[in-house]
């Protein structure tokens, strides 16, 4: 599962991997993005440009267009199956640009501990996603989910899911692009291992109203014994 991520850009990063892109006037630094909240990603419709959309998938055919939450997340196992994502998953691609993604680990007393995790090599990292438009006029909106995978090295002491990450320019490029069904399933695997790493970081992160970046900060880990 991913369930928050951060978007907060170096100017290197930016730089180095959106400025061949139509990018906002004024960027929104977000380090604790959550679920329903309004996020930058590069849909397949117009892959030159950085569009804000909700991130919660809302199908074009639903009866209200309320954004629940509970579809931030398609499995990529099950993709093609979903009522939700099976049409969207042929003709509605996006990449969701992050400098980070969070994940608990569910400690013997039940507390839950958050980890930050990110790119060895300092890139930003693309995850894939699906995208769907609801309305018209006043009251369309354009809403997001991001695909997960099985997990790979890193991830598999943490968790078993994680966002499913293109991690190359052809990658991003190529998910943007028509392509076949056959060759989706393909690019739907788990990242590579040793291409990520990952610290602990402050429990303010459980809730979703702070957003400060000292959430980003490396805390003190805790030696589990059993």
């Amino acid at each position: 599962m991913c369930g928050r991520y951060s978007f907060a850009p170096t100017p290197k990063q930016k730089a180095r991997q959106l400025d061949d892109l139509k990018q906002p006037v004024v960027w929104k630094i977000r380090f604790n993005l959550a679920p329903t909240q309004s996020a930058y990603v590069i849909a397949n419709d117009d892959p030159q440009q950085i569009k804000e959309m909700n991130w919660g998938l809302v199908p074009s055919w639903s009866r209200d267009g309320v954004n629940s939450g509970k579809m931030i997340n398609a499995r990529a196992e099950t993709i093609f199956e979903k009522p939700s994502f099976r049409e969207v998953i042929h003709s509605r691609r996006c990449l969701v640009p992050a400098d980070s993604f969070y994940e608990w680990r569910k400690e013997p007393d039940g507390r839950k501990l958050p980890y930050r995790i990110f790119l060895k090599n300092g890139n930003l990292l693309f995850m894939a996603g699906v995208w769907d438009r609801w309305g018209s006029g006043a009251t369309a909106q354009s809403t997001f989910s991001i695909l997960t995978t099985g997990p790979n090295e890193e991830m598999a002491t943490l968790h078993n899911r994680m966002p499913l990450i293109l991690a190359t320019k052809e990658e991003q490029q190529k998910w943007l692009s028509d392509l076949p069904e056959d060759e989706i399933a393909n690019m739907m695997v788990p990242a590579a291992d040793h291409l990520l790493q990952m610290y602990r970081v402050s429990e303010r992160l459980n809730g979703t109203a702070y957003d400060g970046p000292d959430l980003q900060e490396e805390v003190a880990d805790t030696l589990r014994l059993f």
